[in-house]
């Protein structure tokens, strides 16, 4: 009776092993990772663990791809914040919209960037006020909050640098205030930043960082650097800083040269770079119908896009990355 007692203990501990060697186990990435099933227009991702619901969540600007009526450049304007969860960050399926509490007539909804402190989640969003069949119209950046990061409620609209600025990224410096990088429109699609001590009140510095056009800038540290990536309409362009003000950009773009992969066969834009221990993956949009035989077609299949994601790899001193290689990936509690 007792050696049976052994060896059913024993036998209980080789299943909780096989099991959390099998939670431990990395999967191979969707290919595209991700495509909205209502419009088709995903891009701009913003990946966070949802601590309630023991899932990662992906924000992302959704565009109206499909919409054959929309003329000009009105696709891209009108829709709401998409959600997709994932267990593991390599299988991602469509959740639903964010309630955003922020009344304007036919407001257009921008590159979330979407963080946690203090138990209490905060989006920097980019708002444009209406539908436009052009892009020359103001934008600006709120800061909303949520307990649950489906519903969210309006705190302020930021006062920064001029009226035309998208694209936040906020992050935490070593002295524990917070820095906003964004894209100013008015300087040339500039990178400006803002500063905060409690994630409500910024005060804009009125400073360029990075001077090269671009968008959607994404700052992370790894590898013992402070790193920045941007959408440079040619790929990512890739920074490096030890004082988050002056940066140094290395020579070459990550993302530049067309993939192999389904959807993935042209420049990846707009990132969002999750680090998880000697790890780090960049998440990034295509528009796989651009290529160029279709150079000046506007239609559908140019119009849609898809998210993706590959691993970043360190490689003397530079980012690099080989988007052609299976991914795996198995992200892991943010607690």
């Amino acid at each position: 009776m007792k050696l049976k007692f052994i060896y059913l203990i024993l036998l209980l501990f080789c299943l909780s092993c096989k099991t959390n060697n099998t939670n431990n186990k990395y999967k191979i990435a969707d290919k595209p990772l991700f495509r909205d099933p209502i419009f088709d227009g995903a891009a701009d991702p913003s990946i966070i663990w949802n601590k309630k619901e023991k899932k990662w969540f992906m924000f992302y600007t959704n565009r109206r791809a499909n919409d054959s009526s929309a003329s000009g450049v009105a696709w891209v304007h009108g829709t709401k914040i998409g959600i997709a969860e994932s267990n593991d960050g390599a299988h991602w399926k469509y959740k639903e919209t964010c309630n955003i509490n922020y009344d304007i007539k036919d407001v257009t909804y921008w590159a979330p960037d979407v963080l946690e402190y203090n138990g209490i989640y905060h989006m920097y969003l980019t708002i444009v006020p209406g539908v436009f069949e052009d892009w020359y119209h103001p934008r600006h950046i709120i800061h909303l909050t949520s307990k649950n990061l489906i519903d969210w409620e309006f705190q302020s609209k930021l006062k920064l640098a001029s009226e035309r600025c998208i694209d936040a990224d906020v992050f935490r410096l070593p002295n524990g205030t917070w820095r906003m990088y964004y894209n100013n429109e008015n300087d040339g699609k500039s990178i400006y930043y803002a500063d905060s001590e409690d994630l409500y009140h910024w005060l804009d510095s009125g400073k360029k960082v990075i001077k090269d056009r671009g968008e959607g800038p994404n700052m992370f540290y790894w590898k013992g650097k402070n790193w920045m990536v941007n959408d440079a309409w040619k790929g990512l362009g890739v920074y490096s800083s030890q004082d988050f003000i002056n940066w140094k950009r290395q020579e070459k773009n990550i993302l530049q040269i067309p993939g192999t992969g389904k959807d993935d066969m042209v420049k990846g834009g707009h990132p969002d770079v999750i680090v998880q221990g000697d790890k780090a993956y960049v998440f990034y949009f295509t528009h796989p119908g651009r290529t160029p035989k279709n150079a000046g077609i506007d239609s559908y299949e140019t119009r849609r896009s898809t998210i993706q994601v590959t691993e970043l790899e360190y490689d003397n001193g530079d980012i690099i990355c080989n988007r052609n290689k299976p991914v795996y990936i198995n992200l892991k509690p943010s607690e």
